[in-house]
């Protein structure tokens, strides 16, 4: 009996669910750009199957380690926006070059978690915009949830049915019915792509860096400005928006000096997770939000078997269809969108920079290599700043919050 309550608290199956979920989101929705980052820099099948097996690896550690350490969901992620850059830009750069333009980045990401800089900016971030930079984010996949109807309707519509009839009658278990309901259309229509399967355990490539203050200046550092921008400071809004107030310096430090170690394996970017988060921080992942920390352990054992078995994870990823990723992706975010629009519009006096900041995120631009997380934030804050916010008392509307919520800020 004992054994068995260990079992259920270490591995309850809505966390495990949540952290599978954010693994495969975060991997699939991605991967081609990775993949096609190394390309850029010359990489061989070996060095192909390091660069997965590093990331992996070091996704895997650090969810593990700092989710126990800090009681907290922490999930990280490679740099997304990182890896397209890196597509553009390792043209004519060898891979040597490219390595030292990794550990510069990650250098400059642990000074950031040492001195303590991020963390002291984001604490001076009101909650509303921080909430509207997280809604602004994720409303892309909201949306493509129901874009994807267009597409192939039996598909997304089987998965929302199942899921809002999941949510009258099993709460708990709507998102895991729901992406079963997905893979059983898919596998009717005879979307996925079985053949070529080969099973095959990744192996370190060491590549010994090289420095050129030309790379580090035109990829190094880019590399970390967009890291920061685009994925660390919606990370951080993340864990904030769910009620965790988890020191941001160690985190930060942490990631970096894990990025540092296996850069020469192919580690190019480790970050803060948001979209992964999000989905692992929900109430989704476990009523209890003290015990979500869970969803970020198993989201980092999923990690490991990824890094573990490249070969097959590429096969796998290569076959699953992009219904069913775009399908579960909007719908495990559902309850983390409302819930970041709730909080980005409940005070009334931020509710006019809390929009800004919303559209100016979800509307993807670019501006000087940086996404739209960076200028939408930015946006908001001019905003707020110009309107003079700070100099009128602060108006809140009522908001019914439900007793998890309430939990969870305390958490």
């Amino acid at each position: 009996m004992k054994l068995n309550q260990a079992i259920r608290s270490a591995a309850p199956v809505t966390a495990v669910a949540a952290g599978f979920l954010a693994t495969l989101i975060g991997v699939t929705s991605s991967v081609a750009i990775v993949f096609t980052a190394a390309r850029a820099a010359g990489a061989d099948t070996a060095q192909l199957d390091s660069w997965v097996l590093a990331l992996g690896v070091g996704m895997g550690v650090t969810c593990i380690g700092l989710s126990l350490r800090h009681r907290a969901p922490v999930v990280t992620a490679w740099s997304t926006p990182g890896a397209a850059l890196l597509a553009t830009s390792l043209h004519g750069v060898t891979m040597a070059e490219a390595v030292g333009a990794f550990l510069f980045s990650a250098a400059l990401i642990t000074l950031s978690g040492v001195t303590g800089w991020f963390e002291r900016i984001m604490d001076r971030i009101p909650v509303a915009l921080a909430s509207a930079l997280l809604a602004g984010v994720l409303v892309q996949f909201g949306t493509g949830l129901f874009g994807q109807m267009e597409d192939n309707f039996l598909v997304v519509f089987t998965m929302f049915a199942v899921y809002v009839a999941g949510r009258r009658w099993l709460p708990r278990y709507a998102v895991i019915v729901a992406l079963v309901a997905g893979v059983m259309a898919t596998g009717a229509q005879g979307s996925w792509k079985l053949g070529g399967f080969h099973a095959s355990l990744a192996a370190p490539s060491f590549v010994r860096p090289e420095f050129s203050w030309q790379v580090l200046v035109g990829v190094g550092l880019p590399l970390f400005v967009v890291t920061m921008a685009s994925q660390n400071l919606p990370g951080v809004a993340v864990l904030r928006n769910a009620g965790y107030d988890t020191p941001v310096s160690p985190l930060l430090t942490w990631t970096g000096c894990v990025n540092f170690l296996l850069a020469p394996f192919g580690c190019f970017g480790l970050n803060l997770a948001a979209i992964t988060a999000a989905i692992c921080t929900g109430e989704e992942a476990h009523p209890d939000p003290r015990k979500r920390y869970t969803a970020g352990v198993w989201a980092g054992v999923f990690y490991l078997l990824i890094g573990i078995f490249g070969g097959a994870v590429g096969w796998l990823l290569t076959a699953m269809p992009q219904a069913l990723v775009l399908g579960i992706a909007g719908i495990g975010l559902l309850g983390t969108i409302g819930s970041s629009l709730t909080s980005s519009l409940a005070d009334v006096n931020m509710r006019e920079p809390a929009v800004v900041t919303f559209l100016a995120t979800a509307s993807g631009f670019t501006l000087l290599g940086i996404g739209s997380t960076f200028w939408g934030l930015c946006a908001g804050v001019l905003t707020a700043v110009v309107a003079g916010w700070r100099r009128r008392p602060a108006k809140t509307a009522p908001v019914q919050r439900q007793p998890e919520e309430a939990e969870g800020a305390r958490a």
